[in-house]
């Protein structure tokens, strides 16, 4: 077994090596090598100058970097599908760029989904199903679609896991950290925007996606959670049938929102299908606090009775009671013209940086609010709202945690849904009652005790530790064990110059110090008509050499600082 590590070690470097020449050669293809040349990595890679050569400059870079990410393959197309939910992070001409990647990614072979299914659900498959097509119905980056017939008769729907591609992500992943790491430490704006974190996060969203019973537990809870709404469907999972690799869920028929002439010849009312589809997700977001996170049309199918059904649940959004209140304050903020109260909601939504311009950030919160003065609620496009908050804090470096961002993301997906269906519908109009619900909810008496209750134990536990903290503080005190710790930033340049000025201050003294003595010896010399002589040495005249020059030395020193 020790004889076998090493050799995957290096296998696995050699796999890096090849992937690290296939993403450099990329870049450069589309204009970007630079990039890798100012990492100072341009030496690895012999075919650098000569493919940078043919860089695209009629192409935007926003562009670039879309068709290097859908050359590179699955794992590249998903980060930056996963990137163009963070509109905080990422600028928007990049950002368009991003939601217009495609998975460019011919299906798997029948054989080869066969294997997988078989060794995940350890059966053959004509003991698992009664039909299963070999055709798959959609094939994307992480896997594919097809349609089976379980042994009972229900038709399902089997997502199978693209072979290999878990191997292919981690080590894309592990570059990805690589190059993060070296972009930090040489390139001034990856450290601004904290590029390692932000890979970090995005390789998070991916490794999840990659597990696909998360998604049927996220399908699960979704389908538990809408059992109030009539109006949506969410198709039920098949845990026997179903892995890490295989999700088997219930097959449903619909017609996409965005086959909008074929839901007219269903005779489907697009308006109440428009208003439905944004009560769906509002419901989502402001009461569950649990939403679909790509809610986007091949996502979302019409029934001819008008019901919803949603489908692929891999990325979803989670909010706390406290990010929904600062979400509904920002928006509220927002309508009365608030400036202290939209910046006071962008702090509390966000990471804001100590060394942040307040000044400046406050007179572009006030054009934001100008943008939207008497303006009718009705005529405020959602979307348009969040990207100039998500500009703001892109503006400021303001982080905007993950869950408020895909909210974001989310709303502005909704809301493009909804105008193709109808371009005269008002997301407003369904957001208001849910807002209007969620702002009475925070100044309900009853609601703020029923709060306070549930916080009562953790009160009660606090004031239960307060005496014994007391008792063992006294007592620290009592033999002198109490420790005080204060943490300043920039502590030790701090010391440091105290440290020169304490030693300045003190050589100073001294000189003074050896001033009043010479004085002394000169006064006494003169009263004595002598001359002052110790073992025969002329101490006043070497004293005021000695003084000269400790004088002109501390003179150059005021000078040098630069602080006089």
């Amino acid at each position: 077994m020790s004889n076998g590590r090493p050799r995957t070690g290096i296998s696995k470097r050699i796999r890096q090596l090849k992937r690290y020449r296939t993403i450099a050669s990329a870049f450069a293809r589309n204009g970007l090598g630079y990039i890798f040349h100012d990492m100072g990595l341009h030496d690895k890679f012999t075919l650098f100058r000569h493919d940078e050569q043919k860089r695209i400059e009629a192409k935007s870079i926003g562009e670039r970097i879309r068709l290097i990410l859908e050359e590179l393959g699955p794992t590249f197309v998903k980060l930056g599908q996963i990137a163009s939910t963070r509109p905080d992070l990422i600028p928007p001409g990049i950002l368009t760029e991003l939601e217009r990647l495609q998975d460019h990614v011919p299906p798997f072979s029948y054989r080869e989904a066969c294997l997988i299914i078989e060794e995940e659900l350890r059966g053959a498959i004509g003991s698992l199903f009664l039909a299963f097509e070999e055709q798959p119905m959609a094939a994307a980056s992480i896997g594919q679609v097809h349609r089976a017939v379980l042994k009972d008769g229900t038709v399902v729907a089997v997502k199978v896991q693209r072979p290999g591609i878990q191997a292919q992500i981690e080590t894309d992943l592990d570059i990805l950290t690589d190059v993060a790491r070296v972009a930090e430490s040489r390139l001034e704006w990856a450290a601004a925007y904290r590029l390692g974190s932000m890979v970090e996060e995005l390789a998070k969203a991916l490794r999840t996606e990659l597990d696909y019973t998360v998604e049927a537990r996220n399908a699960e809870r979704f389908s538990s959670l809408s059992k109030t709404m009539a109006v949506v469907r969410i198709p039920a999972v098949w845990r026997d049938y179903s892995s890490r690799r295989v999700l088997t869920t219930t097959y449903i028929e619909g017609i996409k929102l965005s086959d909008k002439e074929q839901l007219l010849q269903a005779s489907i009312d697009l308006h109440l299908l428009a208003e439905r589809f944004a009560t769906i997700i509002f419901h989502q977001v402001l009461i569950d606090g649990f939403f679909h996170g790509d809610p986007h049309p091949g996502n979302v199918l019409a029934q001819r009775d008008g019901s919803l059904v949603m489908l692929d649940f891999g990325m979803v959004g989670r909010l706390t009671p406290g990010a929904k209140n600062h979400f509904a304050a920002f928006v509220i903020a927002l309508r009365n013209q608030s400036t202290k109260g939209v910046i006071r909601a962008i702090s509390n939504m966000g990471v804001v940086p100590d060394d942040v311009n307040r000044d400046e950030l406050y007179v572009d919160v006030d054009a934001l609010r100008d943008k939207y003065y008497d303006v009718p609620f009705n005529q405020i496009h959602m979307g348009e709202a969040i990207q100039d908050l998500f500009a703001v804090a892109l503006r400021h470096r303001i982080r905007i945690p993950a869950e408020l961002t895909l909210l974001g993301k989310t709303l502005l997906t909704m809301e493009g849904v909804v105008l193709s269906l109808d371009p005269s519908f008002s997301v407003f109009n369904v957001a208001e009652p849910f807002g209007r619900k969620l702002f009475l909810e925070q100044v309900n008496p009853a609601q703020k005790l029923k709060n306070w209750m549930e916080d009562m134990p953790d009160y009660v536990d606090l004031l239960q530790e307060i005496p014994v903290a007391a008792k063992e503080l006294v007592s620290s005190m009592r033999h002198g064990r109490l420790k005080l710790e204060v943490a300043v930033p920039e502590i030790d340049s701090l010391m440091r110059r105290m440290d020169r000025i304490s030693n300045r201050l003190s050589f100073s003294i001294v000189l003074l110090a050896l001033s009043i003595v010479m004085v002394g010896l000169i006064i006494s010399a003169a009263l004595n008509h002598s001359q002052t002589l110790f073992w025969g040495i002329p101490i006043i005249e070497i004293g005021f050499v000695i003084a000269l020059l400790m004088f002109l030395w501390l003179i150059y020193a005021i000078l040098r600082s630069g602080r006089f």
